[in-house]
């Protein structure tokens, strides 16, 4: 399956079927800017992070406030318009484009406002981790957040947002204390556990289903500002030992960290000693989560039993600022780069499952792909199952099956190696999906009611309260309850 779409100039650069006086009010009427095409910017205002997405919308919508987004959310209910709502746009499945309808970009909105004594940070909705990383550990706070520093926080926690802080301090979604939604029928709510509390719940996990939020309000914790990061990389033919030996590790020591086992293939780039190019690897990522100046070094103990396993084929760990260990994987996934992601839950690491993972990683057909075991548990497995919308909290392991290639023609082989690998590993599986690695969504609506689990008919019947039309539907979409 390519996402590429049929190239619709012509459809953008004449509007969606729209008056010349309609579009010019709908202009007019915001702060921010629309861009179409042929403007000069239209090509980089419909560019996503991943390259297999190639859509054309007929206006994007640049706002700059909460009024320009209500604007929009108007002008494409009363026209009949087809609307994605653009964050960071580093969502894999490309939701925040679409053919021949609204983008509401919210790339402008990168305010930020940190209360450090009330242990509080607001960030609009445009924001990237990058955005808050820096105006959070200028206090040396910080918000759990993902683990690419280029995504943005809007997509990531509205599917819940797993990142190096998860089990000590949950997951995105649970440390977010109130946000400002704008509903489809243009109203501008707080969703918090005093006000419009079904909305709160819902967006907790609910994905984009239930308005365009403009701004979320984070719990802060004291993380850093230097840290330890984990970076060991063992011979992939030591799977079995390195995995159950951070199994081990997350089962003995407080939740300190949440470490990320990652099977690939060692880039040939000079990072890394040349000698191990190429070499199939079974990696273990790791952050440490204390505070003050001692952090790192005590950092550096806690996690020194999962650079001790066995002999590395390099051990790139190190003392460094927490806003870099947030960075330290953006290379991998760089704007334009081709990306289809799938994601499997499992209640157990048996010994036949990781050699099932050890012989997909190994038959991968691009040097870049990778399969990653999260290791779940702790904070975030304490929050019940519906006290959020996020659901499957409960299960110990996530697999992120991550099909990353550079060229077009490779297309084919990678999209079946991610299918392939996928299909093998459900028969391990109770049940169960990441909804922010969610492949194009073109599986219906089984696999998302896995993903929502229990709380699919709730949502529902929020998604039916605050969308009855649907207008939000370019998402991990809830239908609305009849």
């Amino acid at each position: 399956m390519n996402e590429r779409s049929s190239r619709g100039a012509d459809t953008a650069s004449s509007g969606p079927g729209l008056s010349r006086l309609l579009l010019d009010r709908f202009v007019s009427g915001l702060h921010g800017r629309v861009i179409v095409s042929p403007d000069p910017d239209y090509e980089p205002a419909r560019a996503l992070w991943n390259g297999m997405i190639d859509r054309r919308p007929a206006l994007v919508a640049r706002c700059r406030d909460n009024d320009d987004v209500v604007v929009s959310v108007n002008f494409a209910r009363d026209n009949g318009l087809p609307l994605a709502v653009r964050g960071g746009g580093h969502g894999v499945a490309g939701q925040a484009v679409c053919d021949g309808g609204l983008v509401v970009d919210l790339s402008e909105m990168t305010d930020t406002d940190v209360d450090p004594e009330g242990l509080t940070a607001r960030a609009q909705g445009g924001c990237t981790l990058a955005d808050l990383d820096r105006a959070t550990q200028r206090y040396g706070l910080a918000a759990p957040l993902g683990v690419v520093s280029a995504t943005g926080i809007a997509g990531l926690t509205l599917s819940g947002g797993m990142g190096w802080l998860r089990r000590k301090y949950g997951l995105s979604c649970d440390n977010l204390v109130s946000a400002r939604v704008v509903t489809a029928d243009g109203k501008v709510l707080t969703a918090s556990e005093s006000e419009n509390q079904d909305l709160f719940w819902a967006i907790r996990g609910g994905g984009g289903n239930f308005g365009v939020v403009t701004s979320f309000d984070y719990r802060m914790h004291p993380v850093g500002p230097r840290v330890f990061l984990c970076h060991v990389y063992y011979p992939l033919e030591r799977a079995q030992e390195v995995l159950r030996a951070c199994e081990g590790y997350v089962a003995e020591v407080p939740e300190e960290a949440a470490p990320l086992a990652v099977l690939g293939r060692i880039p040939r780039v000079e990072a890394y000693p040349a000698a191990v190019h190429g070499e199939p690897f079974v990696a273990i990522f790791a952050v440490s989560t204390g505070a003050g100046e001692a952090a790192a070094e005590e950092g550096e103990r806690a996690l020194r039993p999962l650079r001790e396993v066995t002999e590395p084929l390099c051990d790139l760990s190190e003392h460094t600022a927490y806003t870099e260990a947030q960075q330290f994987l953006d290379e991998d996934y760089p704007d334009g780069g081709l990306y289809y992601w799938k994601s499997v839950n499992a209640p157990e690491l048996s010994d036949k499952l990781i050699e099932r993972l050890t012989e997909h990683a190994a038959a991968a057909p691009s040097p870049d792909s990778t399969i990653d075991v999260w290791y779940q548990g702790g904070a975030m497995a304490r929050v019940g199952e519906q006290e959020t919308a996020f659901a499957n909290r409960g299960v110990p392991y996530l697999f992120g099956i991550e099909g990353n290639w550079d060229h077009e023609g490779d297309s084919e082989r990678n999209l079946a190696w991610v299918r392939d690998t996928f299909a093998d590993l459900r028969h391990f599986s109770t049940g169960g999906v990441y909804l922010n690695f969610p492949g194009f969504l073109e599986e219906g609506e089984q696999l998302l009611r896995e993903g929502y689990g229990g709380n699919y008919e709730r949502l529902s019947a929020v998604k039916a309260k605050y969308d009855p039309g649907n207008l939000f539907r370019l998402n991990a979409n809830i239908q609305p309850a009849s």
